[in-house]
Parts: C-alpha cells; sequence; structure tokens
C-alpha cells in the first residue's frame, strides 16, 4: 500500500553521525544493499571484488573520512530515502565523459547526482522531487555551481534510480545530450562563483 508523503521532512547529508540510519536504509527490505550505491564510485580495486561487503565498505570509509556521499530524507527520526550527490571529482567512473560540453570530472564546482532511493511505499508521492530539490540546495551550500545528472526516460524498463526528465525540467535543467539509448545527461546551473 502507498503512503503520503510525510509533511515533516528533513534532509541531512550523509555523515559519521548518521551512518547508521543510512545502513539501516539501504538493508531495510527492497534498500539498494545490491550496491551500496558504488558502481560509479568504486576504484577499480574495489571493483575487481564486485561485492555487497567490499562494496559496503568503501562506502563506510568514504563517509569516515568526511568525504561526501549524498543526502538522507528523514520523516521524524527514521530515513525515509536517499539522493546520491557529491563532487564528480570523487567518482572514479564519470558518466559523461563521452558527452561533448560536458564538465571535467575534476572541476570541483561540478557536482553530480547519480541516483536516488525511495522505498516502494513511498514512489510516486514526490519524494523524489522533494530529495532534487534539497540536494540541490545542498551542493550550493558546498559552493558547488552546477549540478549534472542522468535520468532516463518514463518508458525505460530500468534504471528508473536516476530519476526521470520531468523532475529535472522542473529545476530548470538543461539538456547536454543523450547517454546510450535511454539515459540524458542533464546539467542545473545553480549560480555559485
Amino acid at each position: 500500500m502507498r503512503e503520503s508523503l510525510p509533511a515533516d521532512l528533513t534532509f541531512r547529508p550523509v555523515a559519521a553521525s548518521n551512518w547508521t540510519d543510512f545502513e539501516r536504509l539501504f538493508e531495510s527490505r527492497g534498500g539498494p544493499s545490491y550496491c551500496w550505491c558504488m558502481p560509479y564510485r568504486a576504484t577499480p580495486e574495489e571493483n575487481r571484488r564486485l561485492d555487497r561487503t567490499t562494496w559496503k565498505e568503501g562506502m563506510r570509509s568514504r563517509v569516515m573520512a568526511g568525504v561526501p556521499v549524498g543526502l538522507l530524507a528523514y520523516a521524524g527520526d527514521d530515513p525515509v530515502g536517499w539522493c546520491s550527490i557529491a563532487p564528480r571529482s570523487t567518482f572514479a567512473r564519470p558518466n559523461t565523459s563521452a558527452i561533448p560540453g560536458a564538465a571535467c570530472s575534476d572541476d570541483a564546482s561540478v557536482w553530480a547526482l547519480t541516483c536516488f532511493f525511495v522505498p516502494r511505499r513511498l514512489r510516486g508521492s514526490g519524494l523524489a522531487s522533494r530529495l532534487l530539490r534539497a540536494a540541490l540546495d545542498y551542493a550550493q551550500e558546498q559552493g558547488a555551481a552546477a549540478v549534472e545528472a542522468y535520468p532516463v526516460d518514463p518508458d525505460s524498463p530500468s534504471y528508473g534510480f536516476g530519476g526521470f526528465p520531468p523532475m529535472f525540467q522542473a529545476v530548470d535543467a538543461r539538456e547536454l545530450g543523450p547517454l546510450g539509448r535511454r539515459r540524458h545527461v542533464v546539467r542545473i546551473d545553480l549560480g555559485s562563483e
């Protein structure tokens, strides 16, 4: 059964102080503990092992070192959603390396938003759009001048974790180009310098 979006949502960056909340959300029923949001972050050594334990430890070590990885959405004290957003330089495999005009991965002022996780019971409630807006605010507060994201066509049979073009159009994202057959590269300029 679908739930309505809680009115008292708050958003907090994942840090050492709330790692256990992040862990609880990812290990909840239907959570993304199969990847720990590491496929684009993993080093070649981490990718050689390709297992949940390695990826969880890779994410944990980044969080404990103070590396930005993303935001949790909370309803009261309960983590109810996730958005991966961080400087592009923290990702080992930039998504847009083949896109003309896309930002360079070593440009610290450009952040990448690579995925969302919304539990099935809250899908369709608007939580992903709220996470997107909170993530953009967070990136701007941290000095980002722009955010790139990689939404997928709504009729795509998979990859919904990247969001869909209409939610990015609502925040004035401009399309940089296609990424494969179903994915888009969009950029949201934040006005930071």
